[in-house]
């Protein structure tokens, strides 16, 4: 994948924006993400606004105090508890003078921990994809540099970029290539998943899935039920791919359960998007078990 990712234990300032529709629960679901994703977090700063400012989200006071902050506390990441959109995210960089990640990027970071499975690589990457083609000012390489002229360079040498392209479009046309390459293997993941659906259906065999909340405590459930050895931990999303077990019930007979990935407030619709071959298999249960 080619995207750049905050490394494990840097110093993080929280922002965590308290609109008419927030609660404070979403204050402890941040705490619980930036912990998930290994980030060492200094300060949890609460803004109350009820508009977003079109610039930087937050006012120019508020983006001083947070500047300040990050100054004095040699902080080096800064992530914000709503989504914020490309320009505003770039302006944030350039006042603050250090990376700023929404709520969606911190998530993703999460996700690309945790995916093992050859289908979750591909749905974390589906995902990434997507958040990336409208932030491409920190892309693959330098987006600031214009190819062109002879066609001859690096640019040319890659073949990736014709005469007069800038590096951005030439980095935006990889990111298109990439992604239909990434649907068109997943999608080749989904048509094995119904196939095996289909087949369960012809032996009449029943699926539970588990489903609710991330970190409510499914693959604890999970393993007392089928007697195995999928990853607990007191994270969020420590489960992302699913795993599928075969168990004897009295009187039922055999069913399978599904251990899923976890939900979580205002989960991104390009979370959603990217996951269906997962919400299949919670769509598709004879049983779900919330």
């Amino acid at each position: 994948m080619f995207f750049e990712r905050p490394s494990s234990g840097r110093r993080a300032l929280l922002v965590h924006v308290n609109r008419s529709d927030s609660d404070l629960a979403s204050l402890d679901e941040l705490r619980e993400l930036a912990a998930s994703a290994s980030l060492k977090s200094l300060k949890c700063l609460v803004s109350n606004r009820r508009s977003p400012h079109p610039a930087t989200f937050l006012g120019p006071g508020k983006v001083d105090e947070i500047t300040s902050f990050v100054r004095k506390a040699r902080i080096e990441l800064v992530v914000f508890d709503t989504e914020l959109t490309p320009s505003q995210e770039r302006n944030l960089e350039r006042i603050i003078g250090v990376r700023v990640l929404d709520r969606t990027g911190l998530i993703l970071q999460i996700f690309n921990q945790r995916a093992r499975t050859h289908e979750g690589k591909l749905q974390v990457e589906l995902a990434q994809l997507g958040h990336a083609s409208t932030r491409l000012i920190r892309g693959w390489t330098h987006l600031d540099r214009q190819r062109g002229g002879s066609g001859r360079g690096a640019g040319s040498a890659s073949g990736l970029a014709g005469a007069g392209e800038t590096q951005l479009e030439a980095d935006q046309r990889m990111l298109d290539a990439r992604t239909r390459h990434v649907a068109v293997r997943l999608e080749k993941v989904r048509r094995q998943r119904n196939q095996s659906r289909r087949f369960r259906k012809r032996s009449d065999t029943k699926l539970v899935a588990l489903a609710g909340y991330t970190n409510a405590g499914k693959s604890t459930l999970f393993n007392r039920l089928c007697s195995t050895k999928v990853l607990e931990a007191d994270q969020l999303f420590a489960t992302l791919d699913p795993t599928l077990r075969k168990v004897a019930i009295p009187i039922v007979g055999n069913i399978i359960i599904s251990d899923t990935v976890g939900f979580i407030r205002e989960l991104p619709h390009t979370l959603v998007d990217a996951f269906r071959a997962t919400l299949e298999e919670v769509s598709s249960a004879d049983l779900i078990l919330h």
